[in-house]
């Protein structure tokens, strides 16, 4: 059995405040696009959970998102008093695409697919909120990757308002380049200029309507794919320690993007361009500066 993990990118991040838990309420829309890892699984019978992978990991696959959504999911089946839960385990196997690093929630996209995929194999039919649930508490991204398409998330990123999936206009196609650079996270919160409700308000006021806080929001899909609605705080602290990053973003502007952004804390940044040609013939242009190029659309769930 198999399941997809597409990634996401941001069309707009801002940074509200900084919590007393040392955490920063943000103001940001997501969207998956049709770039992605895939994870495969069957069933044992053991109850083991063991992970593989293409391309070994630098890290101990305990540390893997993949491998502690599997336990995640047992251990809440277990707690759910599902009858035979400590013998559920499975054979998982990652075909890892996405880079490290890259601003595009590639680790977070591997851990929901990994619930979608273990919901399925060891027929629990838990509903999304369930997954999403278990998420959280994996990482502020994994929520809105259980579902993708489009939302507008505030919080952490845990506050989730779904709205009708976007898509680009007919035509238009999207080239994400990853620098040869990785933006640690620490990196991007240090410095970032933390702006207050004024922007994220104004923001969804010209992009909604309806009400984001209680989930009956309309996107404006006109209005959110404007050049100038796109926003990201985190450009203001990555870009004077990372001019790599920088450069890419005015590289993309050269090349006749009709819009760049980096997406999420950096490294990758993402444009779009009027034709697939356009697109394809940036990226030919920026192949030795970047580590991972996908010429691609918005990814859209088919349920």
């Amino acid at each position: 059995m198999r399941e997809y993990a597409p990634s996401k990118i941001n069309l707009f991040l801002d940074v509200i405040r900084k919590r007393e838990d040392g955490y920063h309420d943000l103001g940001t829309v997501f969207q998956t696009v049709d770039a992605g890892d895939t994870v495969s699984a069957e069933v044992r019978a053991d109850g083991q959970i063991v992970l593989t992978y293409n391309n070994p990991q630098d890290y101990p696959v305990e540390k893997d998102l993949v491998f502690k959504a599997a336990v995640a999911l047992k251990a809440y089946a277990a707690e759910q008093g599902v009858a035979g839960a400590e013998s559920l385990g499975a054979d998982i196997y990652l075909e890892k695409v996405m880079p490290l690093g890259a601003g595009l929630g590639g680790g977070s996209a591997d851990a929901a697919a990994t619930l979608r995929l273990l919901n399925r194999l060891w027929n629990l039919n838990y509903q999304p909120e369930v997954l999403e649930g278990i998420g959280a508490k994996l990482g502020a991204d994994v929520p809105f990757l259980v579902r993708g398409g489009t939302a507008f998330a505030e919080g952490i990123g845990e506050r989730l308002t779904f709205t009708k999936p976007l898509q680009l206009p007919e035509g238009e196609y999207l080239l994400i380049c990853t620098p040869l650079d990785a933006v640690p996270t620490k990196d991007a919160y240090a410095g970032v200029a933390k702006s207050g409700p004024a922007r994220w308000d104004a923001y969804k006021a010209a992009a909604i309507s309806g009400d984001v806080q209680n989930g009956g929001c309309i996107a404006d899909s006109a209005a959110l794919l404007k050049p100038e609605s796109f926003f990201n705080a985190f450009e203001g602290s990555v870009f004077p320690l990372h001019p790599l990053v920088a450069d890419m973003k005015a590289e993309f502007s050269r090349l006749g993007a009709k819009v760049a952004l980096m997406s999420g804390s950096g490294a990758s940044v993402f444009g779009i361009f009027s034709t697939k040609e356009q697109a394809e013939t940036a990226a030919d242009a920026m192949k030795s500066i970047s580590r991972y190029q996908k010429v691609t659309r918005f990814w859209v769930p088919t349920l």
